[in-house]
């Protein structure tokens, strides 16, 4: 444990050797600044010696959670599950809780979902009259008369047991009973219920039959709400881990039971020192040892974790059905994270637009936040009709009203890179003619070339180290820096890929769309365009007569008086015939 010089312990770690891992700390400068930090704030120090890794991450665990060092990795939600609790009683009521006694009676659980234990609630109460009353009710008590019906006995929601109604015996066969659903025995139960329905079917008791049969099917609805896995699985624990590369790391666990998911939960981690995978999934597995008091057997997982649990099996699977469960833990892990964000933008917009810009900051190494981007795109076909688009982001957010399109004016040809360069120069030697503000970033669509294009521009106006830069190439989204041969590929769930995607793909919607209406508009062009003084309806009335171009320079003037009229006949005449 590291202690600051007012004796607040900063920092707890674990390591095999000690005397190598504190060593560390002091004899080198460190690439990461927290870390520096946290040497430079260090006065003092103290060991605890345990027997095993276990109980070093055991230990590392409950200290974070009791003394929340400012340099250590955050676990963010640290709460209590609920139980389901069968009670110590002649006639045992079962219900759910978030407080374990010891001596309570056997507890189920814990739940990490609340709508689960719910359904498992209804279903026991459905199959079962249970009691919900919390008089103390024994044998003696029922022999002398002092229990009294209330209305759940009435309502079929309580069989009597005050009264005498059912006896222990039968009551006691209904808990065992529960019991197997809550410890996830269905297929037992299942089939007892099935063989004792077929029982007293054969002894012509219907009445009776039918309502096991009632039971039967309330079982196998419940059992298809499960999340099936794969039968051949059988009991495994699963981690998936999320990590995009930020300080939010998030870890899901599922516990799967005889092929089926029974529980899953995600923690989320916020990293303090640039902790790795392997450590935040020991971290993890620790808190789910903990909190749902599990004993881990066979573990699956992407990384093995870097603390060494006797007794316990990692396996990193490569293909196959457990591979497939893997990547469904990961996907929980990433739809977490997707969930809280979409939470905290509904619930705070501005908090989620300012750390969608920090990332974008940090990804596209820039001085200042991104609140200003601009994107450019060509459109032309061999040449023809050459347009630009600049589509504009504020806030991470398209700001249609600042779109803009451009008609290239100066370029000869299919030539992309000469296009790019007309088009920024038009653009931002216009914003600063009018004083208008600037992006923080442009982005280009293309590669090195159009890149190279957009820089020149910059150059040529003195505006380099005003404005951030980059290009985006279609090929494998890989992001290109000035003066970098080398690509940055930024992972494929980053936000910042996200963003610059989506401008990407709109400055391409905008300008083909600007493009198409261009090329419509040329094909549509006739020499009756040129001439002064003939209107649309004339020119209808004409092509209608003559069906043609050709047709109507062929005609004379009186045929062309007779239809437009002597004025018009002779000016359309005329421009044909000069």
């Amino acid at each position: 444990m590291y202690y600051d010089s007012e004796g607040t312990v900063i920092y707890v770690g674990k390591a095999k050797n000690l005397k190598r891992r504190v060593s560390s700390y002091f004899n080198r400068t460190h690439e990461s600044t927290r870390t520096n930090l946290l040497v430079r704030a260090i006065a003092d120090m103290k060991y605890i010696v345990v027997p095993t890794e276990q109980d070093a991450l055991n230990l590392e665990n409950s200290m974070i959670k009791e003394y929340k060092p400012r340099y250590n990795v955050l676990l963010k939600d640290d709460k209590s599950y609920p139980w389901i609790v069968v009670t110590k009683e002649p006639f045992p009521r079962v219900f759910m809780t978030r407080k374990k006694v010891k001596e309570g009676g056997r507890y189920f659980g814990p739940y990490t979902d609340m709508a689960s234990a719910r359904t498992v609630l209804e279903l026991i109460h459905e199959l079962y009259p249970l009691r919900s009353c919390r008089h103390l009710i024994t044998p003696e008590s029922v022999e002398q008369g002092k229990g009294r019906l209330c209305l759940d006995y009435h309502i079929k929601r309580c069989g009597g047991p005050c009264v005498g109604k059912i006896g222990c015996e039968e009551y006691g066969a209904q808990i065992e009973n529960v019991k197997k659903i809550l410890r996830g025995d269905l297929a037992e139960l299942l089939e007892y219920l099935h063989s004792e329905m077929m029982r007293l079917s054969s002894e012509l008791r219907f009445e009776e039959a039918q309502t096991l049969k009632e039971k039967y099917q309330l079982v196998e609805r419940y059992c298809s709400k499960s999340v099936i896995v794969s039968q051949t699985i059988g009991d495994i624990d699963v981690f998936g881990v999320y990590d995009d590369g930020g300080a939010e790391v998030f870890v899901n666990y599922m516990h799967v039971r005889r092929g089926a998911v029974v529980r899953s939960v995600t923690l989320e981690y916020r990293r303090r020192m640039d902790e790795s995978v392997a450590q935040l999934l020991g971290y993890a597995m620790s808190e789910i040892s903990r909190t749902l008091e599990v004993e881990f057997d066979k573990v699956l997982c992407a990384v093995p974790p870097d603390v060494e649990m006797p007794g316990v099996t990692f396996v990193v699977p490569q293909r196959g059905d457990k591979a497939k469960l893997l990547d469904v833990s990961e996907r929980n892990a990433r739809q977490h994270k997707i969930d809280m964000l979409n939470h905290m933008s509904k619930k705070n917009p501005e908090q989620r637009t300012q750390k969608l810009l920090e990332r974008m900051k940090a990804d596209f190494r820039l001085s200042e936040l991104p609140r200003h981007i601009e994107c450019f795109d060509n459109s032309n076909i061999q040449g023809t009709n050459p347009v630009a688009s600049c589509v504009v982001f504020k806030d991470g957010k398209p700001s249609k009203k600042d779109y803009r399109h451009f008609n290239i004016k100066t370029v000869e040809g299919p030539d992309d890179f000469a296009s790019m360069k007309e088009v920024l120069t038009r653009r931002y030697s216009r914003l600063v003619s009018e004083g208008q503000p600037l992006p923080q970033l442009i982005v280009v669509d293309g590669g090195k070339g159009q890149l190279s294009s957009a820089v020149e521009a910059l150059d040529d106006m003195g505006l380099r180290g005003t404005i951030a830069v980059v290009g985006i190439a279609k090929r494998l989204e890989e992001i290109y820096f000035p003066g970098d041969s080398v690509p940055l590929y930024v992972d494929k769930n980053s936000e910042s890929l996200r963003v610059v995607q989506q401008l990407r793909d709109e400055a391409h919607r905008f300008g083909i769309t600007h493009h198409r209406n261009r090329r419509s508009k040329s094909q549509l062009v006739s020499e009756l365009d040129s001439i002064k003084g003939i209107g649309q309806k004339t020119k209808e009335a004409l092509l209608v007569h003559f069906k043609s171009l050709k047709r109507i320079k062929e005609s004379d003037l009186d045929e062309l008086a007779s239809l437009v009229g002597p004025s018009r006949a002779s000016i359309i005449y005329n421009a044909f015939h000069e």
